[in-house]
């Protein structure tokens, strides 16, 4: 246990590593956070913006419904206790590539540590280059697909 600590310090220390900035403009959720976590596993810094344009695919009318499913879970005892459900774009997609990552291993917890996200571009970001995965581009008119934004609003998110 001692020997994978040291190895997620050195890591962190090592000038391999980059800040990577990701555009999730018009980029399939799933496949976005797949290559994130990686990134973040390797020890790269990762920050996607614009995630109120994320895509998922699906029904619409699906793909909300079950978020509402999702959202009535609860304590039995009290709802302070959680589960919290995020409603922001932003939050929501740092939730799915949490679940992407080992989150009870000291390299799971330090790699999240390592990711931000943000609606919009922030002021700091906007004069830097941004990338995107190809492959998780989406590849069917954008009607077939629902925003995160779009996902948000009709889960309670107010801007």
């Amino acid at each position: 246990m001692v020997k994978q600590v040291t190895e997620v310090k050195s890591a962190e220390k090592n000038p391999a590593s980059q800040t990577i900035i990701v555009d999730g403009t018009n980029l399939i959720a799933g496949r976005l956070c797949s290559h994130v976590a990686k990134l973040l596993i390797k020890g790269n810094r990762v920050s996607i913006v614009n995630s109120e344009n994320i895509m998922i695919s699906g029904d619409r009318k699906a793909i909300i419904e079950e978020y509402r499913k999702f959202l009535e879970v609860a304590s039995i005892n009290n709802p302070k206790f959680g589960p919290f459900h995020p409603r922001r774009p932003d939050t929501i997609i740092s939730r799915m590539v949490r679940g992407m990552l080992p989150k009870n291993k000291p390299s799971g917890k330090t790699s999240l540590k390592r990711l931000r996200a943000y609606l919009g571009v922030p002021n700091e970001l906007r004069s830097k280059k941004t990338t995107q995965f190809d492959d998780a581009k989406i590849r069917r008119p954008s009607p077939y697909y629902t925003t995160l934004g779009e996902l948000g609003k009709m889960v309670g998110w107010h801007e």
